[in-house]
């Protein structure tokens, strides 16, 4: 069993910066894939980023050249930093975890362990 733990949520105005942090349990977080969704009010969790064992990295477009996901393997820690923040992305960003390689990355079904998650408000 796998834990994750969001942490770094918070309230920033348009224009700012926040970055997420997900802690996940184990001993071989660096053959995980990592992933962040987000949930705003009456909306369905939607894909935000992606990032395999490899490296490679996947992001919705709402959020490519603004979002960028990495990861320290030494620390079985994932990143979200989130620059140039809209109001629209508001929402309780989750931390998600796989073994191996989601069939689809932007579907949360597909994921195997899910964190609590971290509000993030950003106000205009």
């Amino acid at each position: 069993q796998v834990q994750v733990v969001e942490s770094g949520g918070g309230l920033v105005q348009a224009g700012g910066s926040l970055r997420l942090s997900c802690a996940a349990s184990g001993r071989t977080f660096d053959s995980y894939c990592m992933g962040w969704f987000r949930q705003a009010p009456g909306k369905e969790r939607e894909f935000v980023a992606a990032i395999i064992s490899g490296g490679s990295t996947s992001y919705t477009d709402s959020v490519k050249g603004r979002f960028t996901i990495s990861r320290d393997n030494a620390k079985n820690t994932v990143y979200l930093q989130m620059n140039s923040l809209k109001p629209e992305d508001t929402a309780v960003y989750y931390c998600a975890a796989a073994p191996r390689r989601p069939i689809r990355l932007d579907t949360a079904t597909w994921w195997d362990y899910w964190g609590q998650g971290t509000q993030v408000t950003v106000s205009s």
